[in-house]
């Protein structure tokens, strides 16, 4: 059987079926492209063949993209010549998307050739709409929930399948820069007014068919004499000015640190400059020079290959399916309102309870405020709102909670009264039903201690704010069975979250990871390191936001109260640091971050930073000599990755697929890496090692080198040849 397939109607119209075998939604595979291939040679040499049109026989969806192990493959098939390798396979794809393109035109006279349209059923993404963009006509069925786009620079590559390439010439530099540079998905009509696509329609076979039959004009412009580009070449003065902008915009969006994107402007830049055969090489060996940087690869392995495996259930126990119903939230602040609205947006029914009728209203109006935004910008309507907000019960009333197979705890921070609720709330809710805590740092264990169904109790962690943030963080206690584990992992699937599963210790993977990346710079800042360099450092390295803003944004008195509840459990142990002193002087000014509008910044009244507040110089005096900036890099860096990797070694992460994943989705980890174990796989655990020790002799045992790294060092090891799947995990 074969992925693509053709049939000839009564009117000598070739149908082209893309419906790959085993799929719900069709992916490209090297196969297939050999097959496509096939069939295109069987319509342009049959005489009985007028034309043709491609399609999907998948319902509601034309394709999702490449098989990105077909790259890997290519890579690795190729031996002592990895990049030539890679640079013949993609011309091979080349090769036949022009033929498609080409049509059997004469070369010279652009005469003749068969015309083929690309009806889209629905959503078409890279090479889905890589294909279509080869193709004479696309048409696309009004299917509102459609998306059309190239988002492959959101996994650390470019559209290297000519979409590049055409989208320029198509649309011009500047109007194709979003859906190339920014990987902007849009439906079917957008798609239509940006020029994308050619057609919406309510019967796009029909319609496509009927164009087929027309005998229309199927050369492109680009292979037309006195073609121009729309918006001007680069050295067109319009043009020019395009480039310009369009090289600032990409260095100030990534900082410089990701290479498809610099790749991608090269592509454009040259491309644009010479015959369109002559573009697609040079696409191609850009998209190669990409392909060969190991961030790409660790990219594609975390952003696309594991964090898809870890959202089917890479990690899930085998029991029954445990899709969630009823859902019970806890607590109408917030975080307990965020879970309410993705609960209720994935289509569950909601409790949500506080202790006033007041705030749970505040609660569930959040939603409502969430759902007017969306009709605002038309991506909700009036009726999609009175629908979701129908399905949230905010209420006092405990014995709401009667029916519901899943309660998400998520009141104040405190032991004391999170055992208060458990024990109350367990006495309504069925025996069967499921309690999460949404605690932040506090251990799942001893939470466990107030249920009388210690097998029934888990932890779910939701990062703030809960309907933006792509990851949620699962807890497992000592005592935590698999019906738990596997309720907690369908309840993230439902509303369409990437999740991760964890073993309970004091502040879990995520908060582990982050807690010493601020320390480090709040560390740095009172030994006189000036806070913008701190901040800039952390930006060139691919991180969101640096130490000092972020700890702004957090607060530093929720700092400063988990530095005292960690002293308090550790005594004696609790390495104390200038980073106490910072933070428990900053909250004693009043100076608690954004929220008082005072923090290492100044505000204004709405709260909009002003610049960084001078006044903490007076405190803590500025180094006259500031330190390299790679120099606090590594101490950035490192205080992270060493607590990724004590998190391996303590069992806290069982799959380093989670940590990297985890890493990048939950507090925004240097993306290009793809995640701290892909970063040590990249620099290699020998250099690691090293780095730890001069780190160590400098800054204290804090940079001390785990022995599990210092063991890899050893024996030239990789996490991800030792730990990754198909190898045995950590013990």
């Amino acid at each position: 059987m074969s992925d693509f397939n053709l049939s000839v109607d009564a009117d000598g119209v070739g149908i082209i079926t893309w419906d790959t075998i085993g799929k719900s939604m069709n992916v490209m595979s090297e196969q297939a492209f050999q097959d496509l291939n096939a069939i295109i040679d069987t319509v342009l040499s049959d005489d009985a063949i007028k034309g043709a049109i491609i399609t999907s026989g998948k319902p509601g969806s034309f394709a999702g993209g490449m098989d990105l192990n077909v790259l890997a493959a290519m890579r690795d098939r190729a031996g002592d010549s990895p990049a030539q390798g890679l640079f013949d396979g993609v011309m091979s794809m080349h090769h036949v998307l022009r033929k498609i393109e080409r049509a059997g035109m004469d070369p010279k006279t652009n005469k003749g050739g068969k015309p083929i349209a690309c009806v889209l059923p629905g959503t078409a993404l890279g090479i889905g709409l890589e294909l279509p963009l080869s193709c004479h006509r696309i048409f696309a069925a009004d299917n509102p929930k459609a998306k059309i786009g190239l988002p492959e620079i959101m996994v650390g590559i470019f559209p290297g399948g000519g979409g590049t390439t055409r989208m320029v010439r198509k649309m011009g530099a500047m109007a194709a820069s979003p859906f190339l540079l920014q990987g902007k998905m849009v439906n079917p009509q957008k798609a239509k007014s940006a020029g994308i696509i050619d057609e919406v329609s309510a019967d796009p076979m029909a319609d496509a068919k009927a164009w087929v039959l027309s005998e229309p004009k199927i050369v492109k412009p680009w292979d037309e004499k006195g073609y121009k580009m729309p918006g001007g070449d680069p050295y067109h003065p319009a043009g020019f000015m395009t480039f310009v902008g369009a090289s600032a915009m990409v260095n100030g969006n990534t900082w410089g640190v990701y290479p498809a994107a610099k790749a991608m402007l090269s592509a454009i830049y040259e491309g644009a400059q010479v015959p369109f055969d002559t573009a697609i090489k040079i696409e191609a060996r850009w998209f190669t020079n990409v392909l060969m940087n190991p961030s790409s690869s660790a990219m594609i392995r975390s952003l696309f290959i594991n964090k898809e495996a870890l959202e089917k259930g890479a990690n899930r126990p085998d029991v029954p399916d445990q899709s969630v119903k009823k859902v019970g939230v806890l607590g109408a602040g917030m975080m307990g309102a965020g879970i309410a609205l993705v609960s209720a947006k994935a289509g569950m029914d909601v409790v949500l309870i506080d202790t006033s009728q007041e705030a749970a209203d505040r609660g569930k109006a959040y939603s409502e405020t969430f759902m007017d935004k969306g009709i605002s910008r038309k991506k909700a309507t009036p009726e999609q709102k009175e629908a979701m907000l129908a399905k949230i019960n905010a209420t006092t009333d405990l014995q709401a909670l009667s029916d519901v197979d899943l309660i998400i705890e998520a009141v104040f921070e405190d032991p004391g009264v999170k055992a208060e609720m458990t024990k109350k709330v367990e006495a309504i809710i069925p025996e069967d039903a499921i309690f999460a805590s949404n605690t932040s740092t506090l251990p799942i264990t001893g939470l466990a201690q107030a249920s009388v169904r210690k097998e029934q109790f888990i932890g779910i962690h939701f990062f703030s704010p809960v309907e933006k943030m792509a990851l949620v963080e699962i807890i497992k206690g000592k005592e935590t069975g698999p019906r738990a584990v596997a309720k907690a992992l369908d309840y993230v699937r439902q509303i369409r979250k990437t999740p991760i599963v964890v073993n309970d210790e004091r502040f879990f993977y995520a908060n582990r990871c982050i807690i010493p990346y601020i320390n480090e710079g709040v560390m740095m800042a009172g030994e006189g390191v000036a806070p913008q360099l701190l901040d800039h450092a952390a930006q060139l390295l691919g991180f969101p936001v640096g130490p000092i803003q972020l700890v702004d944004e957090t607060s530093l008195d929720l700092g400063a109260k988990i530095a005292k509840a960690t002293m308090a459990a550790m005594g004696d142990a609790y390495p104390k640091s200038v980073a106490d002193d910072v933070t428990f002087w900053m909250v004693e000014e009043g100076r608690l971050g954004r929220k008082a509008k005072a923090g290492f910044f100044d505000y204004d009244e709405k709260g909009k930073r002003q610049g960084y507040w001078k006044g903490f110089a007076d405190k803590f005096p500025r180094l006259d000599e500031q330190p390299d900036v790679t120099e606090v890099q590594h101490r950035l860096i490192f205080a992270q990755v060493l607590e990724a990797v004590r998190a391996l070694e303590a069992g806290v992460l069982e799959d380093i697929r989670e940590g990297d994943v985890g890493a990048i989705l939950g507090w925004g980890f240097m993306p290009w890496s793809g995640g701290p174990f892909s970063w040590l796989d990249i620099v290699g655990a020998a250099w690691a090692a090293e780095k730890c020790d001069e780190l160590t002799e400098k800054y204290g045992d804090r940079f001390a080198c785990p022995p599990l790294l210092r063991e890899m060092a050893d024996k030239g090891q990789s996490f991800y040849g030792r730990f990754g799947p198909g190898a045995a995990k950590a013990a």
